[in-house]
Order: C-alpha cells, then structure tokens, then sequence
C-alpha cells in the first residue's frame, strides 16, 4: 500500500517538474515588455502579500538564497517598483517596501496571470482544484522539511 502511495504522489512529482519550467517559460514572456523577470516578480509578490520585509526574510519566503534576492531587490529599486526604509527593529538591516508604482504593476501582472489561468484546466472541477492545492501544499511542506534536514549547521549534507 505504501509503495502505491508513493507512486502516485511520484506521479505528481512527475507533473509538477515540467510544469513548473513551462510556467515560468510564459510568466517569462509575459513580463519582458515591462522589464521584470520571474525573480522579480516572486519579491514583488512576497512585498504584495507580506508588507514591508527584508532581504533575508524575502529569501526565506522563496527559499532563496539572500544574494539572489539582493539583486532582484536592487534591480527592482533602479526601477522605482520598491523602495528601502529604516527598519525600526534593527538598525543595519533595512526593509523592503512596495512603491505605489509596484503595487500598480503586482496587481495588474497578477490579474492578468489570474485571467489567463481562468481558462486552463476546464475539465477539472472546483473540488479537484481544491484537492491539488492541499495534495500540494502537504508535498512542499514535507520536502522542505527534508530538504532541510539534509543539511546541517555547518552546511555539510549527509545522505539519507
């Protein structure tokens, strides 16, 4: 039985692969003609839904490393999308804000994605989609969990 279950959850694994490469092949090319990238985006959204953070905190959010997270912040501030501000819980790491100009531009990027994925997938039901999402959110709690078990202070990973 157990070996069935891991088969199928293996078959989800299987469809979220490729699934995750193409959307981010189409969010990719929806998002040149305004000059954001996917990385961008992802941090826009996280200020979007979270309010003002740092760095650090927008990278665990990702799961991203905070040096990647730098650069897009910083890609996004030339631009005007978001802005730094003192951060009155601590006096050298600065947060992370949403302009009114980025603000703008999540919301009319996430109401457009929301439109075009309104129409895909029209045979599977509300409760199907229901289910995906919490089939999905169980699988990424747990692999992050392992994921980060495999490492451990010191950054060396072990096998298991």
């Amino acid at each position: 039985m157990s070996q069935g279950r891991g088969s199928r959850l293996y078959q989800v694994l299987r469809q979220v692969r490729p699934l995750v490469l193409n959307s981010a092949r189409v969010v990719e090319a929806s998002l040149k003609p305004m000059g954001l990238t996917v990385g961008m985006r992802a941090v826009l959204e996280v200020l979007a839904e979270h309010g003002p953070a740092t760095v650090p905190a927008i990278g665990q959010r990702l799961d991203l490393a905070r040096q990647g997270v730098q650069r897009h912040v910083d890609d996004l501030i030339e631009r005007g999308h978001v802005e730094s501000r003192a951060n009155p819980g601590h006096r050298r790491s600065v947060l992370i804000a949403l302009t009114g100009s980025g603000a703008a531009l999540i919301d009319r990027v996430s109401d457009d994605e929301r439109r075009h994925l309104s129409r895909m997938a029209p045979d599977c039901t509300a409760e199907e989609i229901t289910a995906a999402v919490k089939v999905l959110e169980a699988l990424n709690r747990d692999v992050r969990r392992r994921a980060q078990q495999l490492h451990d202070p010191i950054g060396e990973t072990h096998d298991q």
